[in-house]
């Protein structure tokens, strides 16, 4: 049931950077953060708005792939009951802007340079219009797959960096009795091991297919091996995938059932949760044939319109917070993620940490980073779920093989757009 409003004073310079700020009511804040290592991820944030006295109204919606939250938040516009602040992902920012929804953050934003430290790829889904109308929280990145170093080791010790041999430790791993990869059987995460699998055929093989949306690539014989690929790695997970949630299968690995996870690095979380170690008890890798290229989302606060000065104070005030180069720093330690501002230091963050910062750094130069299709940053929604419905399809052999595949995937997406 969802909790009511309280209004409270705050006493003192609530923000640096945010002069004017006095007073607000508390934040509601519908997200989709309830994993242990996302929880305690958001425990950050929740403690560092209450150290500058604001109060926090939480409305969690379990759903890593944020489809159930959305589907709430649609209810509450609806009823004309925004909550305060909402978690969203590229696209779905975009939308609700063009639908007049969301406020406008230019008077923090302006105020402290927020153009200035936040990449361009990211400001593509926190403006509209020219106006900012979202805090980006993180830069999270997708092409990841996360590795039980025993199971590694075991499977002879060299991670992989090719797709012959991603098999061939896969198949090592199988032989050795432990379930190969660990997955969750649900249409994004299915979308994210597909990501990774596009990606490793090629930077402009993935900008053809998921960005441009070419006709030609999305049916064409790459495609079809990537889609044959996609299909081979089904045969490593074990026969309970289906519907298992994302921090389960991350849970499989920590624990040493399964040899390796492919999802994006909000995964790390869970291993540090468990007090594992980088380089120790896993080992962190970009999908085979993908280092260099980042696929990318970034977590952000979508701010909704709201009645009253006291509430756009809040909103004010949270964002402001969100952008903090500390909180930046402090949050992206225990969520996994890195940073979205690009002013941060990477001393407080482990080595995959420090890599997925130096990552990005060089992806971003070199004209690799792309959205991520999977994450709704790459094409609109309608384009993702139907890139979803085959990609679910050809996972649980819907298709005869990947040129099968690959000519639905050209025709769903043909429809959708």
């Amino acid at each position: 049931m969802r909790s009511l409003f309280k209004t409270m004073l705050i006493t003192g310079t609530m923000l640096a950077g945010t002069a004017g700020i006095s007073h607000a009511t508390d934040v509601e804040v519908l997200h989709w953060w309830t994993s242990g290592g996302e929880a305690a991820a958001l425990n950050v944030l929740k403690e560092d708005l209450n150290s500058k006295g604001i109060g926090w109204v939480d409305m969690p919606v379990a759903g890593g792939g944020g489809e159930a939250a959305m589907t709430a938040l649609r209810a509450r516009v609806t009823a004309g009951d925004p909550p305060t602040a909402v978690q969203m992902l590229g696209f779905d920012i975009l939308d609700w802007a063009e639908q007049g929804a969301l406020g406008n953050l230019d008077e923090v934003a302006n105020a402290e340079g927020w153009d200035k430290v936040v990449p361009e790829a990211l400001q593509k889904f926190s403006k509209y219009d020219g106006r900012w109308i979202a805090a980006p929280v993180n830069v999270h990145s997708t092409n990841w797959v996360w590795i039980n170093k025993a199971a590694l080791d075991a499977a002879g010790g060299k991670a992989p960096e090719s797709w012959d041999e991603l098999v061939a430790v896969l198949d090592k791993m199988k032989a050795n009795g432990i379930t190969p990869l660990a997955h969750g059987g649900q249409p994004w995460q299915d979308a994210t091991v597909f990501d990774g699998v596009v990606l490793s055929k090629g930077n402009d093989f993935y900008k053809k297919a998921f960005i441009d949306l070419d006709e030609a690539t999305l049916t064409g014989p790459d495609m079809a091996d990537a889609f044959d690929r996609l299909i081979k790695l089904r045969s490593y997970a074990d026969d309970n995938f289906s519907g298992r949630d994302w921090n389960l299968a991350s849970a499989m690995v920590i624990e040493g059932k399964a040899g390796m996870q492919m999802m994006g690095d909000w995964a790390k979380g869970e291993f540090l949760k468990a007090g594992k170690k980088p380089g120790e008890d896993f080992v962190c890798i970009r999908f085979p044939g993908t280092q260099g290229s980042v696929t990318f989302n970034s977590d952000q606060f979508a701010m909704f319109n709201v009645e009253g000065e006291e509430k756009i104070k809040a909103q004010m005030a949270m964002a402001s917070a969100i952008e903090s180069p500390k909180f930046q720093s402090a949050f992206n330690v225990v969520k996994g993620s890195v940073p979205a501002r690009t002013d941060v230091p990477d001393t407080d963050f482990d080595d995959c940490g420090k890599k997925g910062m130096k990552d990005l750094a060089e992806a971003s130069s070199a004209g690799s980073l792309f959205g991520s299709m999977a994450h709704g940053h790459a094409a609109p929604a309608a384009v993702k779920n139907a890139v979803y419905d085959v990609v679910t399809k050809a996972f649980n052999g819907g298709f005869a093989d990947g040129a099968e595949a690959a000519k639905a995937l050209g025709e769903a997406v043909a429809a959708a757009k």
